[in-house]
């Protein structure tokens, strides 16, 4: 699951939701230049892929009492540029953040903002959009 296993490996990723259920929190992925969810690779102190997704969140975005839904919502595969010919295998959660919360921009990001659920679709890509679709069907589910 860890970056050295290449060229295919597995990451963790995150949607974080605002309280209302109205935006999610996205940053700006430079290496991809393109707005992503929180996420990255599994270091070997998580215990499982929850615990990676849940890390990487709070360090991306700053906020440490976020709600991760145990359960994945997506699994994504799509190509990277840390192996040559590498792919993440990016199991996606998603979570509720506090209604206090306030974003801080790790510094692997060169922005971190909230955006409205009809802008998903016009900054980010299909991956974002169907993890983004699959969070709002599993909150459906829910209530």
């Amino acid at each position: 699951a860890f970056r050295n296993n290449a060229p295919d490996h597995i990451t963790a990723s995150t949607l974080v939701f605002s309280s209302d259920l109205q935006q999610v929190a996205l940053l700006f992925h430079p290496k991809f230049d393109r707005w992503l969810q929180m996420g990255g690779h599994c270091e070997p102190n998580d215990d499982s892929l929850h615990a990676a997704a849940a890390r990487e969140a709070h360090e991306e975005c700053g906020i440490a009492d976020l709600l991760v839904d145990p359960e994945p919502v997506c699994l994504s595969r799509h190509r990277v540029k840390c192996w040559p010919g590498g792919h993440h295998f990016d199991v996606q959660f998603a979570a509720v953040a506090p209604s206090d919360a306030v974003l801080e921009c790790s510094d692997e990001s060169t922005d971190l903002r909230w955006f409205d659920l009809a802008e998903v679709p016009k900054i980010s890509d299909e991956s974002v959009v169907a993890l983004l679709a699959g969070a709002q069907q599993r909150f459906a589910q829910t209530n």
